[in-house]
């Protein structure tokens, strides 16, 4: 999706940094609380389930299933009218429960889409200091 480069606006804090500096590294890394082990996704300063404040970014393997999806069938803006239509997935990652991520299904029709459909990460260079994880149908299929 080359029209992600114009559209893409990422600006990290100090509680986001981890995630997207990972994401340049190709690395799958979610914040876990370091107290109660509750992973949390978006990042946040402070756990919910416990209110620690300490945290890690643990390696995931970047497998997980989609837990649910919507197919965008109109353009919400100009540049991406030629996508449509497309699927948006909440995926649910493996190793770390609780936690979902909300990205983009490639190389899969819209209508071929499922909830618990097998997915793994794709790494998706949009500019040099910005890389996306995008999934795909896995090999292991579900």
């Amino acid at each position: 999706m080359t029209m992600l480069a114009a559209l893409a606006s990422i600006a990290p804090d100090a509680t986001t940094a981890p995630f997207w500096d990972a994401c340049r590294r190709r690395e799958l890394r979610l914040q876990r609380c370091s107290d109660c082990g509750a992973f949390r996704q978006p990042p946040s300063p402070g756990c919910p389930h416990c209110g620690a404040a300490r945290s890690e970014w643990p390696l995931l393997s970047g497998r997980g299933a989609v837990f649910s999806y919507t197919v965008v069938h109109h353009a919400a803006v100009p540049p991406l009218a030629a996508e449509v239509p497309y699927a948006v997935v909440v995926v649910e990652l493996e190793g770390a429960p609780g936690a979902r991520l909300i990205s983009n299904l490639l190389g899969v029709a819209a209508g071929d889409v499922a909830v618990g459909m097998r997915v793994e990460v794709v790494w998706d260079e949009v500019r040099p200091d910005l890389v996306l994880p995008r999934f795909r149908r896995s090999p292991e299929r579900g």
